[in-house]
């Protein structure tokens, strides 16, 4: 006997990366985390914080954080709405624009969260296929109709970015929501920001997991036109955003020069790494994120996934036809790529002066 809905007896739940026990030491490039500290303001304010910010309920609009969003991309707050986590915003997007007869759209792959979401509404389902290069099939994301069509920009699983240009075109033609995810956008060249005063029907999803390192404080934000913020806010759980992690948070969105100069060592650890793996023979998809996509020789990702585990190093494998031979790498440490690489030598057997370019 099930006390739930149908629905929610077939649904495949949301399944994140493995995360080791506590005190197991391994090197950990799995789930995206960004491997440097967060803000030294940030954990200042942290240690100092009031502690009647415990007694007391929180804010219910997370207004310091909020306004210092807006303060710092110079925006009125009334476009601004904070979230526990982009997730928790996603969640929002889905329970007022889609139900039953109100598909959620997106291409695929990309993140899977997306699909339970849907599915949790009863929402119709439709996943665009990209292409091998991960181009945006715009004609075909227009066509399936969504109420709501989320494009991951720069996409996870891939690292790829579609340009504004083309999300300009599939926000003028979709009778939906747009609603572009922003989660990696810190590590691209350029961001989606513009469209949103051009567009009343375009969503900016951001998150201070990757960025600004604070993945554990689950804290994120929407940016939309003022309509579409009250409506989402209708929806929204009492007291989402908890004290400390409006207020920590607040103050690490306010230190932009600590976090532009993490966002460039990891621009550049991610080149190195790319280069490294290409001279093991691995293809790497070009990536404006804080990980690599990379198909190793022999596309046996499947065992080089768990060869890696064994060895102590977790990168994550995704259980999708689409994904079978490719394995997604969290930029680290340069210590970090140390050990993965020295690992990947022993696995495949290379040569570690070989070099054979990518995709050989």
């Amino acid at each position: 006997m099930s006390f739930f809905r149908p629905t929610i007896d077939k649904l495949s739940p949301y399944v994140p990366g493995l995360q080791p026990a506590a005190g197991v030491s391994v090197v950990k490039l799995n789930t995206n985390e960004n491997p440097y500290p967060a803000s030294p303001r940030a954990l200042e304010a942290l240690r100092q914080l009031d502690p009647q910010r415990l007694r007391c309920y929180p804010d219910p609009l997370a207004d310091e954080f909020r306004q210092t969003v807006a303060t710092v991309l110079n925006l009125d707050p009334s476009w601004v709405l904070v979230g526990n986590g982009s997730d928790d915003l996603l969640t929002m997007v889905v329970r007022a624009a889609s139900g039953p007869n109100l598909p959620v759209v997106y291409p695929s792959p990309t993140y899977v969260l997306y699909r339970t979401l849907a599915e949790i509404q009863d929402a119709p389902v439709v996943a665009v296929p990209f292409d091998d290069h991960f181009a945006l099939p715009v004609d075909e994301l227009v066509n399936a109709s969504g109420a709501v069509t989320f494009v991951a920009n720069p996409n996870s699983p891939s690292g790829t970015k579609t340009t504004n240009t083309q999300l300009a075109r599939l926000a003028d033609t979709l009778d939906g929501l747009l609603v572009v995810d922003e989660a990696y956008v810190a590590f691209a060249e350029d961001d989606a920001l513009a469209l949103v005063a051009e567009h009343p029907n375009v969503i900016i999803l951001r998150t201070l997991s990757k960025s600004h390192g604070l993945a554990g404080l689950r804290l994120g934000f929407a940016i939309a036109q003022p309509p579409i913020i009250a409506g989402l806010a209708k929806v929204k759980d009492s007291y989402n955003v908890d004290a400390v992690a409006a207020h920590v948070g607040a103050v690490a969105l306010r230190d932009t020069v600590h976090t532009s100069e993490v966002v460039e060592r990891i621009k550049n650890d991610r080149a190195q790494l790319a280069t490294a793996l290409q001279e093991l023979g691995c293809y790497v998809w070009p990536s404006q994120a804080n990980f690599l996509l990379v198909r190793p020789p022999q596309s046996n990702a499947k065992q080089v996934h768990q060869d890696l585990e064994t060895q102590g190093v977790l990168v994550r494998y995704f259980d999708d036809p689409a994904l079978a031979t490719t394995l997604r790498i969290t930029i680290g440490t340069s210590d970090q790529h140390a050990v993965l690489l020295d690992s990947l030598r022993t696995i495949l057997g290379r040569d570690p002066a070989a070099t054979t370019g990518n995709g050989a």
